[in-house]
């Protein structure tokens, strides 16, 4: 059964308040450390006043805890004990609404974060040394950027042999001016007016390019 079959679930679509000031996104997410989010959907609004808000909705698989069930190697009181592990690693982050643990080392995870990036200098989800989200303000340039982790080729192999990939929606919602980007599409924002425009990317797969926005503030 693949990770899709086990959670069925496509996580809805949200509007949330978010800014920036002069930036630069480039936006991937791909598997950091020991986790891979094999079905999500982020959404990111971004303003000219220096706030974000960032939420992701989705389920990230933990590579090791999955790799060792599909080899058989761990179970009962052992798997519950780690996915107890993966769970107070998670709550370690004050954006973490909710976490459940589906199985075969799947959990749905719900994260969201806002404030001030001019003040905050960096947001990560979930965490420095685990990030598969960064957003981070460079106060000398007066840039903010965005990025994900990128899978190693080890590690896509390694993806790849456990019958894993990954799948989702990133949305950014902006009044800046956008320089450039390679978004699936990019379109007025009817529901907010004015100069608002969301700017979409459908990851199909593991091997989908980074997406990537540039925006400069006026």
């Amino acid at each position: 059964m693949t990770p899709a079959e086990i959670i069925g679930f496509r996580p809805p679509r949200r509007r949330l308040p978010a800014a920036f000031a002069a930036l630069t996104l480039a936006l991937a997410l791909f598997a950091a450390g020991c986790y891979l989010p094999v079905r999500f959907d982020a959404e990111i609004e971004v303003l000219r006043t220096g706030h974000y808000s960032i939420q992701f909705d989705g389920y990230i698989v933990e590579l090791p805890l999955y790799e060792s069930l599909f080899k058989q190697k761990v179970g009962g009181l052992e798997e519950e004990k780690k996915v107890e592990t993966v769970k107070a690693d998670f709550k370690r982050d004050k954006g973490t609404q909710d976490i459940q643990y589906q199985r075969r080392g799947i959990f749905r995870v719900k994260w969201q974060s806002q404030g001030d990036l001019l003040r905050a200098k960096m947001v990560t989800f979930i965490r420095r040394n685990a990030a598969m989200l960064t957003v981070s303000y460079a106060e000398t340039t007066g840039l903010v950027s965005i990025y994900g982790a990128s899978l190693t080729k080890d590690n896509i192999d390694r993806v790849a042999a456990l019958g894993l990939g990954t799948e989702g929606q990133i949305r950014v919602i902006t009044d800046a001016k956008v320089v450039s980007h390679n978004a699936t599409s990019a379109r007025d924002n009817t529901r907010l007016g004015g100069r608002y425009k969301t700017y979409t990317w459908v990851v199909p797969n593991i091997f989908a390019p980074t997406p990537s926005l540039v925006i400069q503030i006026l």
